[in-house]
């Protein structure tokens, strides 16, 4: 086991230090170091209420290897570091023997990746061990602080329930969960996009700390939260084995989105002091439920198109980002809301402090960052986790329709009726048929999925377009083994704000289309609370300069993660490529071809596992041998040229890792189902981890790209391909960050048909690469 703590702050005065622990009820008027232990031993065990019964708690725990700790406070025996860190151990929960040494609890606790703990000299020093004590975390993915939270710690009758408490630079989880808000409201937009002739009301759902005073918001906006309409969904998935088709040459220009349709605005009868509508509490995201208790008020609103609001679904064009931020000028003070939808009653959020984070993966975070690239008031950060920065990134590539991984078929015409849960109504269904018909038919016309390329649609629902006007502080995260949304969504955003003068962080993790919290080698939800104590709360912690600007999760050693200077080395080079044959098909027999459109990750092992000849004749190889151990950091650049005997032509390739390994699995393993509390008596979080391949692995896909020969200079330009013509292509692979050890091998596979993610096409066509020869251009870390 191995922990890793970047939010953990240990350089603190002393003078801080003990007002801090005066602060969470650990006070001593103890003069010696042993009865200031004690002390502290006894308010940890505050529920138990006579000396024997804890004495014979601490009767549990050994402070040397021969004496538990009633006997060793009693005897000559003086308390050292090392009987100190032995004590810490096990109160944090690690187990003897198979945790740590008992003979060496110092070198174990430097083993288990703690920070040093200060060397105990007297009562002072031993006030700084605990303190940090109490911001270490256990193994069960807490910090013992927390870890005693979740006991029931704070129901004591000393501390406020009412006000929030900074320890470490972090909120803690004082508030009590039984006393919580739960209301609903309706935000009104300035516009109408279902063409009914009313601004569209949004359906907002706060769940909130009963505090004593105004708290800041974390919102999440989840098209998904009202429910889905799966049966819709599969209805509009679209039939991807289809031929590749001349495309007629064409130069997209972009224009000025279009205006937003305005309708009436709604009537105001009067105002309510507060909310006089609820909702039924229910789990959300872990990550917001564990801030709850910690004084944060939670907001959701699915949007536009979704259950009780109006609209219509829109897939992340302009309406869809104007719907996410009018929640936050409500928030802030800048829009009205309505008690309920008839009867003209408007509320304001007085009970917020104005100060908002955005927080969600995948959709979800796809929203934040769009509402971030308005410079909407009161957003003060955005934590986007798997989010797309653009729409054309997601479903299309270079001049192909590209799948979401694992969701062939799907596009944004699927996307947008999944999420209108407007139609799990038949009333509203009814009433709304007409509008949303028209909608699915323009968005049908717009994502063109019979060319690919990037037009106005794309354009409109291209975020990156705005991000000089983010003006919120930036926690990007993302999944390096993400396929769902790849990694240049990630990749291009992050360099795009690196000028922007905003705080801007970024994690890289070894999983794919995942949250990140609940793993208890990595301190996220820690992070994340001090960020948000600095951004919302203003506490002075110092979390632009105590976190490191990237982090990343190593690919070859389990639970184990380094803070590196950035993301895209600005060094690289070139290693020329032979290719085992100079020729390839695009075409399968028949029977293999509905095969792998059956099972495509049957079709991706045969490709990717160099010594089956099965796809010989679809593919051709090219390896790299190394004779040093290899960081790749940022975009690997494959250069080539190439020829299709017909008009069209597509070309796909992975970069692969080659060589007999345990690797670390890219789906983390539960091991203790519900088994993080998020609070006391409040929700609970599977602890997971990333853990090796049971056995040996021969190969890893590291990246992969795809494009189409006539879009070869750009998305949004199209040019004719005529048969036999050699043409150079440049084909950028998804940025990685990636730790190839030495002895191992990099490869680079050429094909066509990608049965996973492109259109599948069996046409006879033949592709010649001149000279068996390309060039790949590597981003080497020093």
């Amino acid at each position: 086991m191995k922990i890793n703590q970047f939010a953990q702050l240990t350089n603190v005065a002393p003078a801080q230090i003990e007002a801090e622990l005066a602060r969470v009820g650990f006070t001593t008027t103890a003069t010696t170091m042993k009865a200031a232990l004690h002390d502290f031993c006894r308010t940890v065990h505050w529920e138990l209420t006579s000396a024997a019964a804890l004495t014979a708690q601490l009767d549990q725990l050994l402070a040397t290897p021969t004496q538990t700790i009633p006997t060793f406070l009693q005897s000559d025996n003086p308390l050292t570091t090392a009987s100190f860190t032995r004590i810490a151990l096990q109160l944090l929960g690690f187990q003897a023997g198979p945790d740590f040494n008992l003979a060496e609890p110092v070198a174990s606790w430097k083993q288990l990746g703690l920070a040093p703990l200060p060397a105990i000299q007297d009562v002072a020093t031993l006030q700084q061990a605990w303190y940090q004590l109490l911001t270490t975390h256990t193994p069960g993915g807490l910090t013992y602080l927390d870890q005693l939270a979740a006991q029931g710690y704070f129901t004591q009758t000393q501390f406020d329930h009412h006000r929030p408490l900074f320890f470490n630079g972090k909120a803690q989880a004082v508030f009590n969960v039984r006393d919580f808000h739960y209301e609903t409201v309706f935000v009104e937009t300035d516009f109408d996009s279902d063409g009914d002739g009313h601004n569209d009301f949004l359906k907002v759902e706060i769940t909130r700390p009963a505090a004593s005073g105004p708290v800041p918001a974390v919102y999440t906006a989840s098209p998904y939260d009202q429910g889905v309409n799966e049966a819709l969904g599969t209805h509009l998935t679209h039939h991807v084995d289809v031929p590749l088709t001349d495309k007629p040459a064409n130069r997209f220009v972009p224009a000025e989105p279009a205006p937003l349709t305005t309708g009436a605005p709604h009537h105001v009868r009067g105002s309510a002091p507060h909310a006089t509508l609820s909702h039924e509490p229910h789990p959300g995201y872990t990550l917001n439920d564990f801030l709850l208790p910690r004084g944060f008020a939670s907001v959701y609103a699915a949007g536009i198109g979704t259950l009780d609001s109006d609209g219509l679904q829109t897939c992340g064009d302009p309406y869809q980002t104007a719907s996410t931020i009018a929640v936050i000028e409500w928030l802030h003070g800048d829009r009205r809301a309505f008690t309920n939808r008839t009867d003209g009653i408007t509320v304001a959020a007085n009970w917020c402090s104005g100060e908002v984070a955005m927080t969600g993966r995948s959709y979800l975070g796809t929203l934040a960052i769009a509402a971030a690239t308005t410079g909407v008031a009161g957003l003060k950060t955005i934590i986007p986790e798997a989010a797309i920065s653009s729409w054309y990134d997601y479903y299309r590539e270079n001049g192909l329709v590209v799948a979401p991984g694992g969701f062939q078929g799907e596009d944004a015409d699927v996307l947008a009726g999944e999420t209108f849960s407007r139609s799990l109504r038949p009333g509203d269904e009814l009433q709304t048929r007409p509008a949303f018909t028209a909608q699915l038919r323009a968005l049908q016309a717009g994502q063109d999925r019979a060319t690919g390329n990037y037009n106005q649609f794309w354009d409109d629902r291209n975020y990156r377009n705005q991000d000089d006007q983010i003006r919120a502080d930036v926690l990007l995260v993302h999944g390096l083994n993400d396929w769902n949304v790849k990694l240049k969504n990630a990749g291009n955003f992050w360099q795009d704000i690196q000028h922007l003068p905003i705080s801007k962080k970024l994690i890289l993790h070894q999983g794919q289309h995942m949250y990140l919290n609940a793993f208890p080698s990595f301190d996220y939800s820690d992070l994340v609370n001090l960020w948000l104590s600095n951004k919302l709360a203003a506490v002075n912690n110092h979390a632009d300069t105590v976190l490191p600007t990237v982090i990343v999760q190593d690919n070859a050693t389990p639970e184990t993660w380094h803070a590196q200077p950035n993301w895209f080395s600005a060094d690289s080079k070139d290693h020329e490529l032979h290719f085992d044959h100079s020729q390839w098909t695009q075409a399968y027999p028949e029977k293999h071809f509905a095969a792998y459109c059956q099972h495509p990750k049957r079709w991706e092992t045969q490709l990717t596992t160099l010594a089956d000849p099965t796809l010989a004749d679809q593919r051709t190889v090219a390896q790299l041998e190394f004779d040093h151990e290899l960081t790749i950091n940022g975009t690997v650049r494959l250069t080539l040229a190439v020829n299709s005997d017909h008009p069209v032509g597509m070309i796909s390739a992975q970069l692969v890792d080659v060589g007999n390994a345990r690797r670390l699995q890219p789906a983390p393993t539960v091991s203790a189902p519900r088994g993080l509390p998020l609070g006391y008596q409040w929700y609970q979080d599977d602890v997971r981890e990333f853990q090796l391949e049971p056995t040996p692995s021969d190969h890893k896909t590291i990246s992969r790209v795809h494009l189409n020969f006539q879009n070869r200079t750009s998305p949004a330009v199209t040019e004719p391909l005529k048969p036999g013509q050699f043409y150079r292509l440049t084909l950028d692979f998804q940025p990685v960050y990636y730790h190839l050890p030495r002895g191992r091998q990099l490869a680079v596979v050429l094909y066509a048909t990608d049965f996973e993610m492109t259109t599948r096409s069996n046409q006879e066509i033949t592709y010649t690469l001149k000279n068996s020869t390309g060039t790949l251009t590597i981003p080497e870390q020093a």
